[in-house]
């Protein structure tokens, strides 16, 4: 019932689903149906290029149908996280920021960041200013303020 090349493709369907469980992400699910199929195709064809073309073919045609209709159906939205929450929010300059010197603190939402100006300005404490972006553990921010 089973020859050499039906044993391999089940091999190669148990590898697979143990990679698919171990990345959870539907990465190789595509792979793991192929090599199923052609297993049974397998069983009647002995023809090695003919099973690695079906796998071939199988593999591009559930990947080219099913990708999208995943898309939809699962929720991939990217998640913001706190740093990126900072971005065009208002802050308070703690501590002169200085580029030149490399000095300067801002307070938003009440937690103390480092601080850059955009243009390289100096801004003294007290001041007002927006986030622009985040480099590293540094907010860049814009004086607002004058």
């Amino acid at each position: 019932m089973f020859n050499n090349m039906s044993l391999i493709w089940l091999g190669i369907i148990i590898v697979l689903s143990l990679v698919e469980l171990v990345t959870a992400q539907l990465v190789s699910i595509w792979f793991v149906i192929a090599g199923i199929i052609t297993l049974i195709v397998s069983l009647f064809c002995e023809s090695v290029l003919i099973q690695v073309i079906i796998f071939a073919v199988v593999t591009l045609i559930l990947l080219a149908l099913m990708k999208p209709i995943l898309k939809k159906v699962m929720n991939f939205k990217k998640e913001d996280t706190n740093l990126g929450r900072n971005i065009g929010k208002r802050a308070l300059v703690t501590a002169e920021i200085n580029n030149d010197i490399g000095t300067g603190q801002v307070n938003v939402s009440g937690i103390i960041w480092t601080a850059r100006s955009v243009d390289g300005a100096i801004i003294p404490k007290g001041t007002s200013v927006i986030v622009e972006r985040i480099e590293g553990v540094k907010l860049i921010v814009r004086n607002i303020s004058g």
